[in-house]
C-alpha cells in the first residue's frame, strides 16, 4: 500500500479478516522509496484498538512521529504482523454463537473422512455442550459390536434402522453436539428429527477424503471393502459413488462449510492445510449467520 505523507499524525487502516485472521503486532515503517539521501527512515508505532471479533474488517490505529519533516512520497511496510490467537478467535466466537442458540443441538453431516468427530468434539467443548457420536451410540446399542461388525452380521438397513432410532432419541435432547455417520442423511426421517436443531454440512473435496482415509486404513469403513485397488483409490472410486447418491440430501443441512472455499479464504493451496480450528471457526461464523437470519438478531 503506497501512502503520501507530510506532517502526518494519525493514520487509520482497515484490513480484512480473511487477510489477517489473527491479531497483528511489530512495526510498522514509513520508507523513503527513492531518495538514497535519507539516512533515517522515519519509523512510527502500530497499535490496535478494542475490536468486535464478529466484524470483517477491523480498525488499526496508527500514531506517527518523524524523525524528518516534509518527508512525502513514502511507502507503508509492515513487519512482523503474527496470526491472531486461533483458540482466542474460537473462544470469541463461540460466546457470541452460543447464547442464540438457546441449548439447540448441533448435527454434523457429511462424508466419511470429513472430520465430523474432530470439529464436533471442538464445537462442544467451546460452546459447553456434551458431544455424542451417532456410530458409537449404535454400537453401544448393539452390544458393543463395531459398525464395521454390525454391516457384516446384520446388514446396512439393521445398521440403518438403528442409526435411526438413535436420532429419534437424540432429537428430544438439548445441548448436544452430534457427529452422524455419513450415510444418516439418505432417510428422510432423519431429517425430520435433525430439524430440531442445526445440521451443518462438512463439504471436503473427495481428493482430500480419499487421502485421509487412505492414510488411517480402510478396514474400518464397511462400504469400502469391496472396492479393490490402494488404499487412494479404493476410497476415491467409493466416495464418489456415494457422493453421487448423497450430494442432494447434504444440502438439506441448515449451514454449509466448504472447506475448499475456506481454504481460498485464508490463502491456503490445498485443504489439508486447514487446522481443525480453521474449520471450527468457520463453522461457528455459518452458524452465526444461520441464527441471525432465523432469530433475526443483529451482533454488528
Amino acid at each position: 500500500m503506497e501512502v503520501n505523507v507530510g506532517h502526518l499524525q494519525n493514520l487509520s487502516i482497515r484490513i480484512d479478516s480473511g487477510m489477517f485472521a489473527r491479531k497483528p503486532s511489530g512495526s510498522v515503517r514509513f520508507l523513503p522509496p527513492i531518495s538514497k539521501q535519507q539516512k533515517l527512515p522515519p519509523v512510527v508505532s502500530a497499535f490496535q484498538q478494542p475490536l468486535r471479533l464478529s466484524n470483517r474488517c477491523r480498525t488499526i490505529s496508527v500514531g506517527a512521529s518523524c524523525y524528518r519533516e516534509n518527508i512525502s512520497g513514502l511507502a507503508l511496510e509492515t513487519e512482523n504482523f503474527h496470526p491472531f490467537d486461533k483458540d482466542l478467535l474460537l473462544k470469541n466466537k463461540s460466546q457470541e454463537v452460543q447464547p442464540h442458540l438457546n441449548g439447540k443441538c448441533i448435527y454434523l453431516v457429511g462424508m466419511m473422512g470429513s472430520g465430523k468427530t474432530t470439529i464436533g468434539k471442538i464445537l462442544a467443548k467451546e460452546l459447553s455442550y456434551a458431544f455424542s457420536d451417532s456410530d458409537t451410540l449404535v454400537e453401544q446399542e448393539v452390544g458393543g459390536t463395531s459398525v464395521a461388525e454390525i454391516f457384516k452380521l446384520y446388514g446396512e438397513d439393521f445398521f440403518r434402522d438403528k442409526e435411526t432410532e438413535v436420532l429419534r432419541k437424540l432429537s428430544s435432547m438439548h445441548g448436544f453436539v452430534i457427529s452422524t455417520g455419513g450415510g444418516i442423511v439418505v432417510r428422510p426421517i432423519n431429517w425430520k428429527y435433525m430439524q430440531n436443531g442445526i445440521s451443518i454440512w462438512l463439504d471436503v473435496p473427495l481428493e482430500a477424503l480419499a487421502k485421509r482415509i487412505a492414510a488411517v486404513g480402510t478396514d474400518s469403513r464397511p462400504l469400502l471393502h469391496n472396492e479393490s485397488g490402494n488404499g487412494y483409490t479404493k476410497a476415491f472410486r467409493r466416495l464418489s459413488v456415494l457422493l453421487e447418491e448423497r450430494g442432494d440430501a447434504y444440502t438439506n443441512a441448515n449451514v454449509k462449510v466448504c472447506l475448499g472455499s475456506l481454504a481460498a479464504k485464508l490463502g491456503l493451496s490445498d485443504v489439508c492445510n486447514l487446522t481443525p480450528e480453521d474449520i471450527a471457526i468457520e463453522a461457528l461464523v455459518q452458524i452465526q449467520h444461520f441464527v441471525e437470519h432465523e432469530d433475526g438478531y443483529c451482533t454488528s
